[in-house]
């Protein structure tokens, strides 16, 4: 009976300690989570402010003449 009751706490230790690990990534996935939405903000903030700026007086590479030697 005594190897039964070693292996029962045996297991009930190793739950406890399953269970602490899956709280900790619960909130590790919680942190990550809040980082992802906080730079997709960012992101959807700079592609607004890159749409909001003025057209350069560059031409694109495509408008571009080649050069002489072509």
């Amino acid at each position: 009976m005594q190897g039964v009751q070693a292996q029962i706490e045996d297991l009930e230790t190793k739950l406890a300690f399953q269970e602490l690990t899956v709280e900790e990534l619960n909130q590790e996935v919680i942190k990550l989570n809040r980082l992802v939405a906080h730079q997709q903000h960012q992101i959807h903030m700079l592609i607004g402010k890159l749409q909001d700026m003025e057209p350069s007086n560059m031409a694109t590479q495509a408008e571009e003449t080649p050069p002489p030697h072509y």
